[in-house]
């Protein structure tokens, strides 16, 4: 018999919430900025912290509005008055880009993303005479690498030909009073050097491709001799757009393990059906490929199904790039994306990126550099938590200049996109984005962007189902058998799918199930990552884990820790648990401390698991607490806890009716070929603007402000 316990989850409750009622300081700044007011009187906690500090310096119209600063740096100012005037519209001046060169990795990316318009603005002489300066001199060696490649972006010579030869044979600096730069410096001074050969005119400079000393290497002297592959073969596209989406972070096949997670499900599931649309004659799914990578299979284009091909853009790294590694390699995945996409027989009409990091910068520059159309997918991460966050005097420092750089891109990316769109509300739009990105409300005229509905494939049985099926539950169930150590019999499973990764939160879940005595009640089965990954932060989740486990024995026997299953099997299982002649109660949990949308949630929803999921970010705008699922506080140990009790505390009749109807929601509204249909009339809409400037005007849903020289 399956257990049954009292109903505590009714359509009137709602778990507690903890953000203030008044508007948070963070996003008060960001309207006041942008000319919007707000209700209330919004204010900083009275204990001084970096990051009033911060916001004072980067968000006030005129500069900091109060007094010298007592904890930010003279870098963190410099760089919150650059972004300030950046958001402003005004451009610095070539002088100012090389000194700010020098700065942090941060402030780097502010200039990449301001270089066309310093170029355009103050003219190709007077740039190149900056970074000629810069470089002769020897300044900020860790940045000549940039400098090579804002060089070679805008078609500049700030080295003779001597110099640069000498650079690109990694034997010598380019300034002989430069300190000796580290190998790693010298490969990347090497590959940039090349580059700007290349757009020099001056290949006969450049190695050969046997010289090559790995297959990144390979792959860049193959693109900088015989060129790029130009398929796809315009004959197998048919008539319609040729559309681009991007996932740089993770493998596209692996959910679950590093750091790939349900985008990969989604894109290459929402590509299949992209290029089933009509409107759409074939579509890109733009990755990376590491060396390792591409020692295993150098090829950089690669048929996925009918007209729809993965583009691997390299990158000079032997490990998947994580997303605070990308600013490393900006350029050099600027310039390889805008010669790929620039080599293909037909080209792209629309590149969509969704992610709010140095990476998609890159992409959204070499999409101007190639003329092709920008959609962006913004979402408020990390705005939602900036002030609950750091508006405390113990805040991380590093952490938090990482997140205020995330919100700078994510502006800079609205600002660059022709089209941007949002993850659908409660009300089916993003009328909630406004509150995040209060530019947009000149942009959509008071209103919001819209938002296509998110989306996961139907289901199609794996190879060898049934035998899967077999392993796995028997693995779970040997787990589930009475054990007298624990108190008696366990007739429940929660199971919760995902990366092993501090957001996904599986340490705070393991201590949750032990510390509300639920792991004496249900087995905790945990799907996700590689025991024999070489990712750090796989690592550094295993050993949180087992360091919860450490003083509960009976914890460690009734907790299975699988590696990352592939999808079709993640969804399989999920359904071999929700069958309802089992015998043992299954429920699925999502302890992420917040999910923008929450793919692996929408599966077992599918698949007919009553699901519990977090209450901050996207979750709560397709579950209803208490009606097809449970939102929960997943912000501490013990909310946590009460929200696993509460979950398994669902009696069988009622979790089934709630199942039922979270069932028919998602196959009735959340499909790919849903979201295909709605993403494809944005793309056709954002050429269509496109081809009506054909007078060279700029055509999107947002006219750009007037550039101004400061």
């Amino acid at each position: 018999m399956k257990h049954s316990r009292p109903v505590t989850a009714h359509a009137g409750h709602r778990p507690r919430r903890s953000p203030r009622t008044l508007p948070e300081p963070f996003l008060a700044a960001r309207a006041g900025h942008w000319g919007r007011s707000v209700d209330g009187s919004p204010g900083w906690s009275s204990t001084p912290n970096l990051l009033a500090e911060l916001v004072r310096a980067e968000y006030h119209r005129d500069g900091p509005a109060h007094g010298p600063s007592t904890l930010a740096s003279p870098q963190d100012l410099s760089l919150a008055g650059l972004r300030r005037r950046l958001r402003l519209g005004k451009v610095p001046t070539p002088e100012e880009c090389v000194r700010f060169l020098e700065a942090c990795g941060h402030t780097r990316a502010a200039v990449f993303d301001a270089w066309p318009d310093v170029v355009r603005l103050h003219g190709p002489m007077r740039s190149q005479t900056a970074l000629r300066t810069a470089l002769r001199a020897g300044r900020a060696p860790e940045a000549v690498p940039q400098m090579l490649d804002l060089a070679a972006a805008a078609g500049l010579r700030p080295l003779t030909r001597t110099e640069l030869v000498a650079a690109a044979s990694g034997t010598a600096p380019v300034s002989g009073s430069a300190p000796a730069p580290a190998p790693a410096s010298v490969r990347r001074v090497r590959h940039a050097a090349w580059r700007l050969l290349a757009s020099m005119g001056e290949r006969s400079w450049i190695p050969d491709v046997h010289e090559a000393a790995d297959a990144y290497e390979r792959a860049l002297l193959t693109a900088l001799g015989e060129g790029p592959p130009v398929g796809p073969d315009t004959a197998d596209l048919r008539p319609g757009l040729f559309v681009a989406q991007s996932m740089l972070m993770g493998h596209l096949d692996r959910p679950g393990e590093g750091m790939s997670g349900g985008l990969g499900v989604l894109l290459g599931s929402l590509g299949d059906a992209l290029a089933d649309t009509g409107d759409v004659g074939g579509v890109l799914t733009v990755v990376t490929a590491d060396t390792t990578a591409l020692e295993a299979d150098p090829l950089l284009l690669r048929r996925r199904g009918r007209r729809h091909w993965v583009l691997r853009i390299p990158v000079d790294s032997d490990h998947q790039i994580r997303p605070e590694e990308a600013g490393t390699h900006r350029e050099a995945m600027a310039w390889w994306a805008t010669v790929l996409l620039t080599s293909l027989r037909r080209p792209v009409d629309v590149l969509h990126v969704r992610y709010a990091d140095d990476g998609s910068l890159a992409l959204a520059e070499a999409a101007r550099r190639a003329g092709t159309r920008l959609v962006f997918t913004a979402t408020p991460d990390p705005h939602r938590q900036m002030t609950e966050r750091y508006d405390v005097p113990a805040a991380d420092p590093h952490a938090l200049r990482d997140d205020l750089h995330r919100v700078f891109l994510a502006d800079r990316l609205v600002e660059r996109a022709d089209r941007v769109v949002g993850i659908a509300g409660r009300d089916g739009g993003a009328a909630e984005l406004v509150r995040y990105f209060p530019q947009l409300v000149d942009r959509y005229a008071g209103g919001a962007p819209s938002a296509p509905p998110e989306g996961i494939p139907p289901y199609s049985p794996p190879a060898h189902g049934a035998r899967r099926r077999g392993v796995l539950l028997r693995t779970i169930d040997a787990a589930v058998e009475p054990d007298s150590a624990a108190g008696g019999a366990a007739s429940s499973v929660l199971l919760s799918v995902g990366r092993l990764h501090p957001v996904k939160q599986q340490d705070l879940l393991v201590r949750s199930w032990i510390a509300s005595g639920c792991h004496r009640h249900a087995v905790l089965v945990l799907v996700g990552g590689s025991p024999h990954s070489r990712d750090p932060v796989e690592r550094m989740m295993r050993a949180r884990i087992e360091e919860a486990l450490r003083a509960s024995p009976e914890a460690r026997r009734r907790l299975l820790l699988l590696p990352a299953l592939p999808n079709a099997e993640v969804r399989m299982l999920e359904r071999a648990l929700a069958d309802p002649t089992r015998r043992v109660t299954a429920r699925y949990v999502c302890p992420s401390a917040k999910e923008e949308f929450g793919l692996a949630l929408l599966e077992a929803m599918e698949a007919g698991l009553l699901v519990a999921g977090p209450l901050r970010g996207g979750v709560p705008h397709y579950v209803a607490d208490g009606r097809n699922g449970l939102l929960i506080d997943t912000s501490t140990s013990r909310t946590l806890g009460e929200g696993l009790t509460r979950l398994l505390a669902v009696d069988d009749e009622q979790a089934t009716t709630m199942a039922a109807r979270a069932r028919s929601l998602v196959r009735s509204t959340y499909s790919s070929t849903a979201m295909a249909r709605a993403l494809a009339e944005h793309y056709a809409a954002v050429t269509a603007l496109h081809d009506a400037g054909a007078d060279g005007t700029r055509h999107s849903d947002d006219p750009a402000p007037p550039v101004i020289v400061s």
